[in-house]
């Protein structure tokens, strides 16, 4: 016989409602656990009961470790998506700026043109230009700024396995030494 399908709404009864929650909390934290232990993932759940009480389980690594990955990458997310708004934006007006200057500048009577027209055109045509050689920069300097910081983690790295390796080194030697002490005293 199966279990019966349960309608998935609010319990009214109020301790058969925190029943329920204790229970589904618990298995929600089981199948977290044994999602972390079968995927080797790093699994964060936080629970806030209507009391307002927080309850939350980490595997593997700190839950504050967990949520600082998840705060930087929503972050990168976000940022990538204001670029690409942005990027799309002004692609698009300078798109129509330049179809807007080759469309004055094609008319069979130049004219009509004036000087301050062409003048105010090369003048957004400046400002667009600008503002995508102010954009490289800003993405060349973020690039230079993220191989520095891991120019300098490299550096740390190489500085501690270095020390490690010294630390051995004396070890081996004094461990060798010994050996021949005792060698020595033995004959």
């Amino acid at each position: 016989m199966g279990r019966r399908k349960v309608e998935i709404k609010r319990i009214e009864n109020k301790s058969s409602r925190q029943v329920t929650f204790s229970k589904r909390r618990g298995g929600l934290v089981e199948k977290a656990r044994q999602l972390s232990v079968l995927c080797d993932a790093a699994v964060a759940v936080l629970v806030v009961s209507s009391s307002d009480k927080l309850y939350s389980f980490s595997s593997g690594e700190s839950l504050t470790g967990i949520l600082a990955r998840y705060r930087e990458q929503q972050v990168e997310e976000d940022v990538k998506d204001l670029d690409l708004r942005l990027e799309s934006g002004n692609y698009l007006s300078t798109k129509e700026l330049l179809e807007t200057l080759e469309s004055r500048l094609k008319e069979p009577n130049l004219g009509n043109v004036s000087i301050d027209s062409v003048n105010q055109m090369e003048w957004q045509l400046e400002g667009a230009l600008s503002a995508a050689r102010a954009k490289k920069t800003q993405l060349l300097m973020e690039s230079l700024k993220a191989l520095k910081e891991k120019e300098n983690s490299l550096r740390e790295e190489s500085q501690l396995l270095a020390s490690q390796f010294a630390c051995l080194y004396v070890r081996i030697y004094i461990c060798m030494d010994g050996r021949m002490h005792r060698h020595a005293i033995g004959q």
